[in-house]
């Protein structure tokens, strides 16, 4: 009898080196700051509702690992409590998993999946334990996107108020919408409704502008067909001439080279902190 290769038996525990390699692309950008992206599709964020959706294929994002490390490394509990979730019936006949999902449960960040993972865990991954934690993640998705668009217009008037600093606004317009996982086509409107406004000031739309790259490929191509679309006038053609700039080679290679640099920075930060642990 001969001993099966390393990979397959593996794949019997349930993790496969592609579920591995995924979570180390998981963890680096979390790292890095940049967003998790659905699998072939690096234009697209990856948002709770794919994960909570049984009938949606992640292809190696559906394999222990990344989900682990999602659900203890994302820094917004939706996302992680999805992670979690569809996790959540893989350990049921299988004690890798199962003991893999306990983990999670230890090292997550966020208390609403501990309790998740302990409440599964204590039922033994019974259907009904998992079923019960499913429908109370959905509802929490719902709850925190509409408390996200809340603050988004509380926000929007406070700035038009007067009462809020317009680069405050805008680094805060942009945690809110990454932290509430806004569908692409969303955001895309909201943002485009900003640039367009006639009662926002130049000042706050270049400010939008700045962060431009941060947006999916889609997102900014739409943005840029709406401006252009536009009727005509003053402030219009400002804007166009703006992103004729922003989306220039020139301008793409500067963001390229000041990201690598952010990257870097942080990697080596990582590193020292390591060592430091270790002396």
């Amino acid at each position: 009898m001969t001993d099966k290769p390393e990979h397959n038996l593996i794949a019997e525990l349930g993790i496969t080196q592609a579920g591995l390699k995924t979570a180390l692309l998981v963890r680096d950008s979390y790292r890095t700051g940049d967003p998790v992206c659905v699998p072939e599709d690096p234009a697209r964020i990856l948002l709770p509702e794919y994960l909570i959706n049984t009938d949606i294929h992640l292809a190696e994002f559906d394999d222990p690992l990344p989900l682990a490390m999602m659900a203890t490394r994302d820094p917004e509990s939706p996302m992680a409590l999805a992670a979690a979730t569809r996790m959540s019936p893989k350990g049921s006949n299988n004690r890798l998993v199962a003991g893999v999902f306990g983990l999670v449960g230890e090292k997550t960040r966020h208390p609403l999946v501990k309790r998740a993972v302990n409440l599964v865990s204590e039922n033994d991954f019974s259907p009904k334990s998992i079923a019960f934690v499913r429908s109370k993640t959905s509802n929490f998705i719902v709850q925190t996107r509409a408390e996200y668009a809340k603050a988004l217009k509380f926000n929007l008037k406070s700035l038009l108020d007067g009462e809020m600093a317009p680069r405050k606004f805008v680094s805060t317009f942009f945690e809110l919408t990454d932290a509430g996982n806004l569908r692409s086509d969303v955001r895309q409107n909201l943002i485009t409704s900003l640039l367009l406004a006639e009662t926002v000031r130049p000042g706050i739309k270049f400010l939008m502008l700045e962060n431009f790259y941060r947006l999916p490929v889609p997102t900014r191509k739409g943005i840029v067909a709406s401006v252009n679309q536009a009727p005509k006038s003053r402030h219009i053609e400002i804007l166009k001439e703006e992103l004729r700039w922003i989306i220039s080679p020139d301008r793409q290679a500067q963001v390229a080279r000041q990201q690598d640099a952010q990257k870097t920075g942080r990697s080596q930060k990582g590193t020292a902190s390591s060592k430091k642990a270790v002396h």
